[in-house]
């Protein structure tokens, strides 16, 4: 067989090193992550410092947001590649509307790990003493808004929903008196509740339209999803890969902790009484029918979306 001309055999050899795809290469994505320091919004985090994100070949630069409807936002504009944590119900809402937003994963299903409270002092000792008083939760479309409208509606009381933003904001916020009712998710809002110095007066859970909802899944810009779609899905492979370390290696939980700035123990307190692992199954947007319905009642989807719309939205890449 004839030789190829040396300048061809170095051209080729060329290509082979550097122009065909390799998958040692790595992919940065942008991530913003909604309530920073909660279990469920943990994950990359700990999959980023646990080094599972870089054996598949993604880097992760984390930007944190006051909660799931900046979060969303971010995505919907481009500055962002992947969201932790939107509101599912305000994720449909601004699909329907044309925006450039896919659901990558399911992330909390139920929303037992939210809760309301008073401080110490308050005369409130309920829920249902809430008519006329301000309410908080973070941001526009966050899980906080859908959960605590969903619990105005099972308490029948003309409460006022306030944008807070994050739950360490809110503390501040709900301590000096400038809302009459904040809102926290572990491990923010716990050291209070020990010490006596504010109330528990709700959660997410009392509210039982959103038991069995995926209440927040995290999100994609449509656009990288339709370029980069080999590294969304590496994305994805970390992302569970993270997940199942963070609930059966006891270093995940230590990673965690280092990464919210508490105990082991608090940790693993949020694990075993908040965050069951049954809740965070990133495979399954849950109780479609129960969000589509609270969000027409919200005013947050004008109405159900159609199998092909939920198709086109939900395109969580299936496990390798």
């Amino acid at each position: 067989m004839r030789q190829l001309p040396l300048r061809l055999a170095f051209l080729a050899t060329a290509f082979l090193l550097t122009g065909a795809p390799s998958r040692a290469q790595t992919d940065s994505f942008k991530v913003a992550v909604g309530a920073p320091g909660n279990w469920d919004t943990g994950v990359t985090e700990v999959g980023k410092r646990a080094g599972i994100f870089k054996k598949h070949g993604i880097e992760i630069e984390s930007l944190f947001t006051n909660g799931g409807g900046e979060t969303m936002q971010a995505v919907i504009s481009g500055s962002i590649d992947i969201g932790i944590a939107a509101g599912t119900a305000a994720t449909m809402g601004a699909f329907s509307k044309g925006a450039p937003v896919r659901i990558l994963a399911a992330g909390t299903t139920g929303a037992g790990d939210l809760f309301w409270y008073v401080p110490a002092a308050s005369p409130l000792k309920s829920f249902k003493d809430l008519a006329g008083k301000t309410v908080a939760y973070s941001t526009n479309g966050a899980s906080t808004h859908t959960t605590l409208l969903a619990l105005i509606d099972t308490f029948k009381i003309a409460a006022k929903p306030i944008a807070t933003g994050a739950s360490a904001v809110t503390l501040t916020q709900a301590m000096t008196g400038q809302v009459d009712v904040g809102w926290a998710s572990p491990p923010f809002g716990l050291d209070a509740l020990e010490q006596g110095r504010i109330r528990l007066i709700a959660r997410g859970s009392d509210a039982p339209s959103t038991r069995d909802q995926t209440v927040r899944v995290h999100i994609v810009n449509a656009a990288v999803l339709e370029k980069r779609g080999d590294a969304v899905r590496r994305f994805m492979d970390a992302y569970r890969e993270s997940l199942e370390f963070l609930y059966a290696d006891p270093k995940g939980v230590a990673l965690y902790a280092e990464y919210a700035k508490i105990d082991v123990k608090l940790a693993e307190r949020i694990r075993d009484e908040f965050m069951p692992r049954a809740a965070m199954n990133p495979d399954q947007v849950s109780g479609i029918p129960a969000i589509t319905a609270d969000a027409i009642t919200f005013k947050v989807l004008a109405a159900p979306l159609s199998d092909a719309q939920l198709a086109q939205l939900i395109q969580i890449p299936p496990r390798r």
